[in-house]
């Protein structure tokens, strides 16, 4: 039962953040559509005005990815007697792929919601390509991150999530909705 309250208490000081880091993006194109999110961003990315909002979304994106530094479940403590060890084969497989799929997931959201999707120089053919080709740099930016930080203790993520995220995001909320209101 802790443990359960623990992880309910971590999923939600990151996911609220999220949450709010895409309503800014939302409410700059003025539509939940993402082909209407997408097309708003003909003139300009998304990432460029919402550069803060996007940098909440990957961080917060590494955390619910359990991706380091966030990776929690994985601790070295817990690697002999986690929910680990009792997976093998194809079970252990499938729930390994579903952790990198979530990677891909995240990434093609952030793609669609900060650097214009699908859109791209070149004809209409190339649109396809261009969603992948962003979306596979943001994934390899997850591995190269990995190889790069160190993990965080479970308080620090709770500190991140609720004193720093959340303030960030809802105050980038807030500066988009006057911005979006006196444009």
């Amino acid at each position: 039962f802790l443990g359960a309250m623990r992880s309910a208490a971590q999923l939600i000081s990151y996911e609220i953040s999220m949450g709010l880091a895409l309503l800014g993006a939302v409410m700059m194109a003025g539509s939940l559509s993402l082909t209407a999110i997408v097309e708003a961003q003909d003139e300009i990315w998304f990432i460029v005005p919402q550069i803060i909002g996007f940098l909440i979304f990957m961080v917060a994106g590494f955390a619910e990815a359990a991706r380091v530094p966030f990776d929690l479940p994985e601790a070295e403590q817990e690697l002999v007697a986690g929910y680990q060890t009792e997976y093998g084969g194809m079970r252990f497989g499938s729930f390994m792929l579903a952790e990198y799929i979530e990677m891909f997931v995240i990434s093609g959201i952030a793609t669609t919601f900060f650097l214009g999707g699908w859109q791209g120089p070149g004809p209409p053919v190339l649109d396809p390509v261009w969603f992948l080709v962003k979306t596979l740099a943001l994934v390899f930016f997850f591995f190269w991150i990995r190889a790069t930080l160190p993990r965080l203790r479970y308080d620090q993520l709770m500190t991140l999530g609720w004193k720093i995220l959340l303030p960030l995001a809802t105050l980038n909320v807030l500066v988009t909705a006057v911005l979006v209101v006196v444009w």
